[in-house]
């Protein structure tokens, strides 16, 4: 590799922003699984858009390749060093514009995170489309790099349906800018929605105009036991047609939650455990509790069930399903799946899950939970040694198998990129590499994340 040009970096940042001691960079090398990361040369923390493109044009210029980070959230390796390449850290570029009211719209920078987005919103009467778990760290530029999905995408669709402009530094430093946040416009390639989910290895995304949506301040949670997956999809058509409200439908196991309330220190939702469990809120200017209670009462093969009219009790029933993530890992270092499949398939993906992975590994424990609607399960395996890649290829050809994708939400990183032909066909992969070689013949950005080496 490159001489690091630490000079260049530290007149284009100020010297107080290019780390390179270890004790200070340490935090940014390693995603939040403790899979994925090595040294980077430096970090480098621009403060605005001129900075990224001076930083890249440095690097470009050195032939220094440079990864893209926002908050660190990542699970696929895709926003840490694989060894000695500049670590471009976006989290300074915080600024959040005034809430355009008429418009339902916001200009965010891509280091605010998502649970400052959402208070700015609500505090303009308005709300932001996006929800997930990690809100207080995420950041709006990760956000966008990996498409990031979410609790809400059932009533909100995903991020690329959020985004309606940008700003973004490419591979030589060229700045492309469009965020007059037009509705319509026909004017060529949409150049925005292709930065979205491109994982930063077309371009930094510097900051983003925002769709936002109604506030709703009428919430209503329900969880529902329930005997297996079949019944959670089984019953949810029905649910949504006598819930337009409705806003997230959460899928979780037994074993899952007991693994929350181990280390959350939470009391048991019901009386008696069971096989499966569907967390439903619906949200609206009006009380929805009534509509919620009836439905659910109907529900075919309900079990048990307990619904939460006040803000305290929403958030209990939400901590069994948001606390998922942090049990997980406090059992050990996961392999963490993100996939989806269509829908009618997800009991069979569901069932088929720990017999594929006990076939590799038959002493790890495999802790499933997803979004029930998008037919998207996250996968954890715990205990699988150093078998974690034997575990990755046997999950990721079952969900092949059954038409599914290896990535649903949180980007394929470094972590899936041997398996992406699993998803893409041979032609689609010649053409995405096309348009990162039009966009980035050097390679700066990001190499290694997302596209398979040649």
């Amino acid at each position: 590799m490159s001489v690091l040009p630490l000079e260049e970096l530290r007149t284009a940042v100020g010297a107080e922003h290019v780390l390179v001691d270890a004790g200070l960079t340490a935090s940014y090398e390693r995603d939040w699984t403790g899979r994925f990361g090595a040294r980077a040369g430096c970090v480098v923390r621009p403060a605005d858009t001129a900075q990224v493109a001076e930083v890249v044009r440095t690097c470009a210029a050195a032939g220094v390749p440079v990864v893209v980070q926002g908050g660190n959230t990542g699970l696929v390796g895709g926003a840490v060093p694989a060894g000695g390449e500049v670590l471009l850290s976006l989290t300074r570029l915080t600024e959040l514009g005034d809430v355009d009211v008429a418009a339902g719209q916001v200009t965010a920078g891509a280091g605010v995170t998502l649970g400052r987005l959402q208070d700015h919103a609500r505090a303009a009467g308005l709300d932001f489309g996006v929800d997930l778990a990690a809100r207080d760290s995420a950041t709006v530029g990760g956000l966008v790099a990996t498409n990031a999905g979410g609790i809400r995408v059932l009533r909100y669709g995903s991020m690329r349906a959020q985004l309606l402009g940008a700003e973004a530094v490419l591979a030589d430093g060229s700045v492309v800018s469009r965020m007059a946040g037009l509705l319509k416009d026909g004017t060529g390639y949409d150049l925005v929605s292709l930065l979205a989910g491109s994982e930063g290895t077309l371009g930094i995304v510097t900051q983003a105009r925002l769709r936002l949506v109604p506030r709703l301040t009428a919430r209503c949670v329900a969880l529902l036991a329930l005997p297996d997956a079949d019944s959670a999809i089984a019953v949810l058509p029905e649910l949504r047609r006598r819930l337009p409200h409705l806003s997230a439908a959460e899928l979780l196991f037994a074993d899952g939650l007991a693994l929350v309330r181990k280390h959350g220190h939470l009391p048991a939702p019901f009386a008696e455990e069971h096989p499966a469990y569907l967390l439903l809120e619906c949200a609206d200017t009006t009380d929805p509790s009534d509509a919620l209670v009836e439905a659910v009462s109907e529900a075919d093969g309900l079990l048990d069930a307990t619904v939460a009219t006040d803000a305290a009790g929403q958030r209990a029933l939400w901590a069994y399903r948001e606390q998922h993530t942090e049990a997980i890992n406090a059992e050990g270092v996961p392999v963490k799946l993100d996939v989806s499949v269509p829908t009618g398939r997800l009991p069979e993906l569901a069932a088929r899950l720990t017999p594929t992975v006990a076939g590799v590994v038959p002493a790890a424990r495999t802790i499933v939970f997803g979004h029930v609607n998008e037919g998207n399960l996250h996968v954890n395996v715990l205990d699988a040694g150093d078998d974690a890649e034997r575990v990755t290829d046997a999950v990721l050809r079952l969900v092949a198998e059954l038409e599914g994708s290896i990535s649903s939400e949180h980007g394929v990183g470094r972590a899936k990129t041997a398996w992406l032909s699993l998803s893409r066909s041979r032609t689609e992969i010649a053409a995405m590499r096309a348009i990162k070689t039009a966009l980035d013949p050097q390679g700066v950005l990001n190499p290694g994340v997302l596209l398979p080496a040649v």
